[in-house]
């Protein structure tokens, strides 16, 4: 009963104060945290208990992580590992640098400084990701600068726990050598990654064979609750854990699948971890010292938004995207509260001063959303308006839809134009939009990865979509959409490499061209004419290799994921192509020899 009485008190507190919250702009992670701070000890006292509600919500973060896992594709974090452990690694050590200095001339030891400064150079995944979500700008270049951070950080709480009892004078000698621990570690994420790659997949495709959703839901939770478990065991973050597990998974049928089913479970846990932040602020120490925490929470930001800032700008980002990296993450984070209580276990902080630094990172998370208000409001002011998310689609329904309308979306669009069948065309570029429409084409502005847009594009009621988007991340996400929403399309791709065909493929697009293919086949086909080989040689010479090709695009696409096969498989195809061609050679040569011997 007492628990019942718990979980009511938590969704009346929700369901009362974030609609309010989120109807005033201010953003749902500040609801949770009002409500949690009116609930708590130190609000209405109505729940008390706060550590343990605070270890069930922090589950909320892992199956968060577990989802963008799912999004994200192990040869893509690949790519980004220069972002991930340059940027991240370069913001952990500028951040904590400074702050750690600060502190040092405020009064405390070098080891004490040290873990504050790293503690707070530390930034919040769950607030962060949860509002780059909201507002959709994950996949922008400050959203994907700010996951590689926020990764960074994860892996570096590792390193920064281990390095506390040190910094604290306690000896080691009972403890199990580093060289033991950190092979512990790698064999147990080499054991994730194996098990992930050959055991994932045949589980998951026996619970869906029951055909009983609720247990392929189950077995979803088994898999991050059992990962993030077994991280957690080795001295890993859960979230780490879990992230890697989704990564396993991203290139599985079962990816869409499982998203949809943590969904429900990532948003209230979630909104359970924000509401436990919210009820563990000591507001007695706002209250007895509101400006000097005022002034702590301020210089936190402050140091946090111009070290992040800076470090934008020399990674090559823009103004505006720096200035929006440096406001995204530029809060504390809640793997703070799991350094800063190892170092009054270690004697290098003061329970006091723990509170103290507690409040200062968890009001640091709370003004965040508000943060983003003000940069916002900023940005209107002071800098050209966005444009609107789409223009008015057309009433009619076309049977054609045209996704990205430059030089190769045109070209079918002016055929189709000239035999009278009627499609519509989107351009994410207002620029390209206004461009075209000068000589007279009909297009509409707007992202064809948004749901909304291609419903009221009338998608529902068309038979083909032309993917002829140039930029390849955008590609594969309109593809995602439309394979999801809309799979009675048939979908024609334009890819720009085998890379990007592959990645469509992945996606059941299986009528693709390749944009450079066709017309480097054109042009070797006029090199050879050049070379005063005849024109029936050059065709057949053409044709042979690009029946070649095509076939070994579809037949390698099963390993396109493990390099050293792809390598191996292009090393034989070289071999193979140059024996079909001196086969081809030797039946010409035999069918002249027959032709003359006839006549």
């Amino acid at each position: 009963m007492e628990l019942l009485i718990k979980a009511a008190i938590f969704f009346a507190a929700a369901v009362i104060v974030v609609p309010v919250f989120k109807r005033l702009g201010l953003g749902s992670v500040l609801g949770y945290l009002a409500a949690g701070a009116a609930i708590g000890p130190t609000g209405l006292a109505l729940i008390s208990d706060v550590e343990s509600i605070a270890h069930v919500a922090e589950f909320g973060v892992v199956l968060l992580m577990f989802v963008i896992g799912l999004e994200v594709q192990p040869q893509r974090l690949w790519t980004a590992r220069g972002r991930v452990f340059g940027l991240g690694g370069l913001q952990v050590m500028l951040t904590g640098a400074l702050i750690a200095g600060m502190v040092y001339l405020a009064g405390l030891s070098v080891g004490t400084a040290a873990v504050v400064g790293l503690g707070l150079a530390l930034s919040s995944t769950a607030f962060a990701l949860q509002t780059l979500a909201e507002r959709n700008e994950l996949s922008t270049r400050h959203g994907r600068a700010a996951f590689a951070i926020l990764l960074f950080q994860d892996v570096a709480t590792i390193p920064i726990l281990s390095m506390i009892p040190l910094l604290g004078g306690a000896s080691l000698e009972s403890e199990a050598p580093v060289w033991l621990s950190v092979l512990r570690v790698i064999g147990v994420v080499a054991a994730v990654i194996v098990g992930g790659q050959f055991l994932l997949r045949p589980v998951l495709r026996g619970m869906a064979s029951t055909r009983i959703p609720e247990l392929f839901t189950a077995t979803a939770l088994l898999i991050v609750t059992a990962t993030a478990l077994l991280m957690n065991w080795v001295g890993v973050s859960m979230a780490l854990g879990a992230f890697l597990a989704g990564m396993l998974l991203a290139n599985s049928e079962y990816r869409h699948e499982l998203e949809a089913d943590i969904e429900p479970f990532k948003g209230l846990l979630l909104g359970l971890f924000f509401i436990s932040v919210g009820m563990g602020l000591n507001l007695r120490l706002l209250v007895d010292a509101p400006f000097s925490i005022a002034g702590l929470v301020a210089a936190l930001l402050a140091v946090k938004f111009a070290a992040l800032y800076a470090l934008g700008r020399l990674w090559g980002l823009g103004k505006a995207a720096s200035k929006d990296l440096g406001v995204s993450i530029a809060q504390g984070g809640e793997f703070a509260f799991v350094i800063f209580g190892a170092a009054v276990a270690a004697g290098l902080m003061s329970t006091g001063q723990n509170e103290l630094l507690v409040l200062v990172v968890s009001l640091s998370m709370a003004v965040s959303p508000l943060l983003s208000i003000i940069n916002d409001k900023l940005t209107e002011k002071f800098m050209p308006k966005k444009p609107k998310p789409f223009e008015t689609m057309p009433d009619e329904e076309n049977p054609v839809i045209i996704a990205g309308f430059g030089r190769f979306g045109q070209i079918t669009g002016r055929v189709l134009a000239a035999r009278k069948i009627p499609f519509t065309a989107l351009d994410a570029s207002p620029e390209q939009v206004d461009f075209v429409k000068r000589f007279g084409n009909k297009v509409y502005y707007g992202d064809a990865s948004r749901l909304d847009l291609l419903r009221a594009a009338r998608a529902d009621a068309a038979r083909i979509f032309v993917l002829a988007i140039d930029d390849v991340e955008a590609s594969v996400r309109t593809a995602q959409t439309v394979r999801r929403h809309f799979p009675h399309l048939k979908v024609y791709a334009r890819a720009r490499n085998r890379q990007h065909a592959y990645r469509l493929m992945d996606l059941g697009v299986t009528l693709i061209q390749r944009e450079t293919f066709l017309s480097a086949l054109d042009l070797t086909r006029d090199v050879l004419l050049g070379l005063d080989i005849s024109r029936a040689d050059a065709d057949r010479t053409v044709r042979l290799f690009r029946d070649h090709d095509v076939n070994r695009l579809f037949e390698h696409y099963n390993h396109y994921t493990d390099q050293q096969k792809i390598e191996a498989l292009a090393k034989a195809g070289i071999k193979e192509l140059e024996e079909m061609f001196e086969r081809d050679a030797e039946e010409q040569a035999r069918q002249s020899s027959e032709l003359h011997t006839t006549g």
